[in-house]
Formats: structure tokens, sequence, C-alpha cells
């Protein structure tokens, strides 16, 4: 039975091993793999490094490092087991790779470039478990998760299950823009809130459900109505918009300020049994107003609040508009701008319709002039000013 030396001595034997200094010159056109434990990790790291340890290297390396074709240098702390690691790169097909000779500790004592990683703690790492399962998300999606910021425009009935998920997957800054106060007849729908909060002011409401539910997001609230006169202080800053509002003259005004701050804006809307989500990404697709340049009349624009809303729809709009928040905030798959999702509970059917940019649109054209800021009351409908739900 061959000793550990032995197979260490016949790993290197079939392998190639450089030199630091050729490593430090590969390091823009290659691949880099960190395999030591992730204690090791988090006391520093060579920059940009994918850390996979040692013992998951075989499950996830191919979602990690997809293209096998690309140089690949593998480095531990001394070398041993980044030779192990290259002979099973190699083994599943890894066509340049090669193991940093004395690891991350001849690197560092040799005053290579080397960085204290942005880590998860034990307790991050238990709670986004599943997260760090997915190759397109791991340990470096989450953290961009835990450093996003998204602003929630309502604690209604989108407002609240959005909220909800995007706590609980971990987005560091949740904003929440609302004037109202919890009633009873919310509870159907706004999940944010209960029984015993009837009367506090939503924000309020909402800032202790999500503060209980995930201590790692600072929640922002904003008991406001929001307006020409502090729209863009509002949402400057924020990654994503995810807006849960039904009246026209906020929509309009929501979409004329993210293109000024070219800020992505998820849209939702509901009415009945139907719901609809779209992605507003100014610049790169269309605007609110390319979609809907004037607002309809007021005999076909009923609120919910005349015409009803089955409570569960606002959980499949408000979660969708959550998942298109995420996608935003971490460049994953396609996103629905240009699209649009409309759903229908009783046929429980889903459709996408096309949305295109308008070239002449008064606000994104391609001649359109300087947005101007200002409130819209002219589009205010009687029975559309309260937030969604």
């Amino acid at each position: 039975m061959a000793t550990t030396r032995e197979l260490l001595n016949q790993a290197k034997s079939q392998i190639r091993e450089i030199e630091p200094a050729e490593a430090e010159a590969r390091l823009d056109g290659a691949a880099v793999l960190d395999v030591r434990e992730p204690d090791e990790y988090e006391q520093g790291a060579i920059p940009g490094a994918v850390h996979i340890p040692r013992g998951f290297l075989e499950f996830q390396v191919e979602g990690r490092i997809p293209d096998k074709s690309k140089p690949v240098l593998v480095y531990c702390a001394v070398g041993a087991r980044s030779a192990f690691a290259a002979k099973t790169l190699v083994d599943i097909g890894y066509k340049d790779v090669a193991s940093i000779m004395g690891g991350f500790n001849r690197w560092k004592d040799e005053g290579r470039p080397w960085s204290t990683p942005k880590t998860l703690t034990p307790d991050q790492r238990n709670r986004y478990q599943r997260h760090l399962l997915l190759p397109e998300v791991g340990e470096k999606g989450q953290l961009r998760l835990l450093e996003s910021k998204v602003l929630l425009l309502g604690a209604g009935g989108l407002g609240s299950p959005a909220a909800l998920y995007l706590a609980a997957a971990g987005v560091g800054k949740i904003g929440i823009v609302d004037m109202d106060v919890v009633d009873s007849s919310n509870l159907q729908r706004q999940v944010l809130h209960n029984l015993d909060r009837v009367g506090e002011r939503k924000v309020d409401s909402a800032k202790k459900t999500l503060s209980a539910m995930n201590p790692d997001v600072d929640v922002v609230t904003y008991d406001v109505r929001l307006g020409a006169d502090n729209v863009l202080d509002i949402i400057d800053g924020y990654d994503v918009v995810v807006d849960g509002t039904d009246n026209f003259p906020t929509r309009y005004l929501l979409n004329d300020a993210s293109l000024v701050k070219r800020i992505p804006v998820v849209h939702g809307s509901i009415f009945r049994f139907e719901g609809q989500v779209t992605v507003f990404d100014p610049y790169n697709g269309p605007c609110y107003r390319c979609m809907i340049p004037e607002p309809p009349p007021a005999e076909l624009a009923p609120s919910c609040a005349e015409a009803g809303v089955l409570g569960v729809l606002c959980g499949i709009v408000g979660s969708l508009q959550a998942s298109e928040a995420v996608k935003l905030l971490l460049g994953l798959g396609d996103s629905l701008a240009g699209r649009l999702l409309a759903y229908d509970a009783l046929e429980q059917s889903f459709r996408t319709f096309k949305v295109r940019r308008d070239p002449a649109c008064p606000a994104c054209g391609d001649d359109a002039g300087e947005i101007v800021i200002a409130e819209y009351d002219q589009y205010c409908l009687p029975h559309a000013v309260l937030p969604v739900g």
C-alpha cells in the first residue's frame, strides 16, 4: 500500500508545477483556484481566486469554472493539496492546469499580491446554504446580495411577499416607502402585517417583520408620500426598485426618476384574478411610458378596493417581482425587460408578451428632451390612489 508521500510524489509526476513568479504573470488570463479550508481562506487569499475546499472539488468545480479550456492555477497552503487537486482537474478534462509551488505561504512570503477576502460567517453559511449550493450564486453571489440595496414602493399586497423573500434571500438593505397604516382589511393579502399591528404605521410593521426574519438586513423606512420633491433623493443609491403601487401618477413619476438615475424597476400589477410583471431597464429596454403612453379612462381602471383581488394572487406576483430583483442583482438569466408576463389564476396560465421600446417615447426615445420630474395629478383617479392591495 502506497504512503501519503508516495501518492503525493506520484501526483506531482503527473501534473505541472510552476513558480509563484510565473503564476503571477499568468493571473490575468487564468482562473485561480484556492483549495484550502474556509478558515485558511478567510485569513488571506490571492485576489479573485475561486475558493473550493479540496473535499468539495469534484462536486463543485465544473459549476464554478465551467470552461475546461481556460488555464487553471491551483494553490493550497504549501503545495501538497493543490497537487492532488491539479491531478483531479486533469482527470476530469481540464486542459491547462498548474499547481503553484510552495502554495499561499510562499506566495505571501515573497510579497506577492494578496488580500483578506470578504466571507460569510458560520451563521450566514448555514442560513444561505441552499444558495451556496447553486453554482450560479455561491458565496460570491451571496456576498453580492448582502451588499445590494433594493427599494420597495408599498408595503401592501405586492410589497409584502416581495419584501419577505428579498429579506430571506439576504439583500443587505431594503428600503420601504409607504405612508399608510395597517387595517384589518389588509390582512387577507398583506402578509407583512398581523392583527396585533392594526393601526400601526405600515413601514414600522414591515420593519419589525423583516428584522425578526433576518438580522443581516438593514431595513430603512420612508413614511412619506412619494412625490416630485423627494423621489430622486429616495431612490438614489438603490440598485433596483420594486414597484408595488397602483396609481398612474406614482408610476409615471417613478418611471421618469428611474430614467434620470438609471435604476431598473421591477413593475407588478394585480386585478381580481390576474397579474402582470415586467422590468423597466433604463435605456436597455422599454420604459413605462413606452408600454402605457397615456393612462386609460377611469372606467377601465377600477382599483382593487372596488373590484376585489384574490389574496393569493398578491403572493404569486410579489414573489415573481422578488425573483426578478434577485436576478438583476446577480446578473442571472434573462430579465423580463422587453417582456410582459401575464398570469391568470383562474386558468392557471402564464403568457408572455413582447414590449418594444418606442423610438418616439417622450421620456426615453431617441429625440427625447431633458426629463422634468413633475407631479401628474391630472392622472390621479379617485379610485386608484392607494398602494396595490
